[in-house]
């Protein structure tokens, strides 16, 4: 026997490799000593035979469990030939290391298969990641119906989860979940992640923001995935993670390889916060690609969708633009509604050329009116999709993906186009690239606004997963035509917020729910694995244009403030007053953004219906924090005690321009809002402090400067 072990900044993962089979999971969590010798590890997972079982130990706890090896839990891997070949068994097993990677080698000669699991953990990072290659070697095809990019072991304290429901205009619905026995399990076939993001969270029952051992998962996958979550015979937990395959969907040939997407994990003993903090860092490093390698302030939005939906007039628009620059935004993002025969959502979609009537000497003019002003400006497509009444679609009936002989089921007026056939992809790729060589169109908002039912190509075979590897593709051709390009990522709001789409993307539009109520919880569940740099989130008008609630300014921009942030109206209907005061959120913003794109989160567990979530540098020596009032609560809310602080530091505590509230102050709180108190950070962090009673739904922003 040996052990292999990858060690991060503050986590390792431990492998047992036995004479034969495919390495056991010793531990993932916590870092361990230098130093742990394989007689100790040995003696460990020297089990005695268990009563009417197997006359040899079988190890459940394998980096790839599968069918017919004694395990009678789920397995990570099935395929067959026909009905042979479908018992999988990997005895001959080679691992090499490199710096901060496994990568482990087995073969099982019974069935012809070979497969590679690729393992690897930054040493100065804390975000594990596995995904999985599986290769046919026999003579006949093979058909692979499940194959895991993931399998994480967590200890058997790990009693709950955190699991993330949800539908259009309510992402990343937080449930808690008991897991003290049984099987949890969650499959996505929707082709997007509304209602299933594909992420999990575990520990001991009753962790929060900041307490308890947490353990997260999340697989890079925009598409149909399965996660399930397994009890072992000896209590521990099993996490398993990868795509969900339709049937036929992958048949191997012979030399042929599937590979899976990246599944991604991380261990804190911090919470929940904790966790996010350890997320956000792997994700800053491990995932995203900016343009020249770096990423820069990223620009508050304008985005025009909300305040103009398909109706476009040029001298509206320019006057919009105008009134943006005005008030400090720097992006201006022409939404749906610019495409020939582009008046409702019946038409356009396939033809991306401007509307000849809107847009009668094409997009230059208002190109240029944006850009002449200092703003850059962005674009809104719907690449893979294609209204019936389009003239992409009159030429090309046949493609779309569908099933033959079935009626075509459109969603919002659309159907799907079938981009894994070269010639659809490069058609596409081919009006993208002629729009921007054409004008200095800076950023894409990519959406893709329904759900996959029947994705089937031209030969019948579906094409769900095969659609969105071409899709992928698309993005990074044009990424690598347009090296300075930005994309947006959007589903209906957050129908795409995972790993494997911010590869090539920039950003995501959290929701089209633009509620700033709403957006608490959303922006909060989005959190937990994605940095506030990537999440969209503007300040949208009053009443709301999808509940209908009314809410003032300051409370929609101070929500907004802690992400990306962008406004989804239209500014010349603001009166002088409103549009001052948003222009000095916007320059607040624009103050703290290096904070707030750069920095760590903290939270503390929700009391008195009252939110806190911030951000604290890395020295420790500024921070802003988010206090939210979501609802009146019997209890009045205690002091607020601010994490993240050093506590051998003194802070000025302001609530910053232009902030100010309506509302009986004490001679401190007074203070508060005009030069600021002076408080020890140890104070700040044990003791308190007493904030004014807040309205339900209002919020102030708090900002702590280190004092020198």
């Amino acid at each position: 026997m040996t052990t292999h072990r990858l060690d991060g900044s503050n986590t390792t993962l431990l492998l047992l490799q036995r004479v034969t089979g495919l390495p056991e999971i010793v531990h993932w969590g916590a870092r361990l000593p230098d130093g742990v010798s394989l007689d100790a590890v040995s003696s460990l997972r020297d089990r005695a035979l268990r009563h009417n079982g197997l006359d040899e130990d079988h190890v459940e706890a394998v980096l790839m469990p599968t069918l017919g090896t004694g395990s009678q839990r789920t397995a990570a891997m099935a395929a067959s030939r026909g009905r042979i070949d479908w018992s999988a068994e990997f005895t001959e097993v080679t691992i090499h290391q490199e710096p901060g990677e496994l990568r482990i080698s087995a073969s099982d000669p019974v069935t012809a298969l070979a497969l590679e699991i690729i393992l690897a953990l930054a040493p100065d990072g804390d975000l594990l990641s596995m995904r999985s290659v599986l290769r046919n070697e026999g003579h006949e095809p093979l058909n692979v119906e499940r194959l895991a990019a993931g399998v994480f072991l967590l200890p058997a304290d790990a009693t709950e989860l955190l699991v993330f429901d949800g539908r259009w205009g309510r992402e990343f619905a937080e449930r808690r979940v008991d897991l003290s026995s049984g099987l949890w399990a969650s499959e996505n076939r929707r082709g997007r992640l509304h209602d299933r993001f594909p992420g999990i969270i575990a520990g001991a029952a009753g962790f929060d923001e900041d307490r308890g051992r947490v353990y997260g998962v999340h697989l890079g996958w925009s598409g149909n995935h399965r996660t399930t979550a397994e009890r072992l015979e000896d209590g521990r937990v099993l996490v398993i993670t990868g795509e969900l395959l339709h049937p036929g969907e992958v048949e191997l040939a012979p030399g042929e390889a599937i590979e899976t997407p990246v599944a991604y994990a991380s261990f804190s003993p911090d919470g929940l916060a904790g966790l996010s903090r350890r997320f956000h860092d792997g994700v800053r490093r491990d995932v995203l690609r900016w343009p020249d390698g770096a990423m820069r302030p990223r620009p508050v939005t304008l985005n025009t969708w909300e305040g103009n939906y398909f109706t476009h007039q040029h001298d509206r628009l320019v006057a919009q633009a105008t009134a943006a620059k005005q008030i400090g935004i720097e992006r201006f993002v022409l939404d749906d509604g610019w495409m020939a025969g582009r008046n409702n959502p019946h038409a356009g979609l396939g033809d991306w050329r401007p509307d000849p009537v809107k847009y009668p000497n094409g997009l230059g003019p208002l190109i240029e009116a944006v850009v002449s002003q200092g703003l850059e400006f962005g674009l809104w497509v719907e690449p893979e999709m294609v209204n019936p009444d389009s003239d992409l679609y009159r030429a090309h009936p046949d493609a779309v993906l569908h099933v033959a002989g079935r009626r075509l089921r459109t969603s919002r007026y659309q159907l799907i186009l079938d981009l894994t056939r070269p010639e659809i992809a490069d058609d596409i790729f081919g009006q993208l690239d002629t729009l921007l060589r054409a004008h200095p169109i800076s950023y894409l908002k990519w959406d893709m606004n329904r759900d996959f039912v029947a994705a089937g190509d031209r030969h019948g075979h579906p094409a769900y997963r095969r659609h969105l590897l071409a899709n992928y593709a698309l993005l990074a051709r044009l990424r690598a035509a347009h090296p300075q390009l930005e994309i947006e990522t959007c589903s209906s709001g957050g129908g795409r917020p995972d790993f494997g789409i911010l590869r090539h993307t920039h950003r995501v539009w959290t929701s089209d729910c633009t509620d700033a109520l709403e957006r608490l919880s959303i922006q909060r569940g989005f959190s937990r694995f994605l940095p506030p740099e990537l999440m969209g989130a503007h300040v949208a008008a009053s009443p709301n244009h999808q509940t209908g609630r009314r809410h003032t300014l300051a409370f929609r921009a101070a929500v907004a403030l802690f992400g990306h942030m962008g406004v989804e109206l239209d500014p010349t209907t603001l009166d002088p007053d409103e549009l001052e005061m948003l222009a000095g959120w916007i320059a607040l913003h624009k103050r703290l953004r290096p904070l707030l794109h750069g920095g760590n989160l903290f939270a503390r567990p929700t009391q008195a219906a009252r939110l806190l979530r911030g951000v604290v540098s890395s020295d420790r020596r500024h921070a802003a924090y988010l206090v939210a009032q979501e609802r009146t609560d019997p209890l009045r809310a205690p002091p607020l005690t601010l994490p993240g602080l050093d506590p051998a530091i003194g802070y000025r505590v302001q609530l910053p321009a232009p902030q100010h509230l309506d509302t009986r102050l004490s001679e401190s709180q007074r203070s508060l809002f005009a030069e600021g108190l002076l408080v020890p950070g140890a104070l700040l962090a044990t003791a308190g402090i007493a904030l004014p009673e807040l309205q339900p739904e209002t919020a102030l922003v708090l900002e702590l400067t280190a004092l020198d």
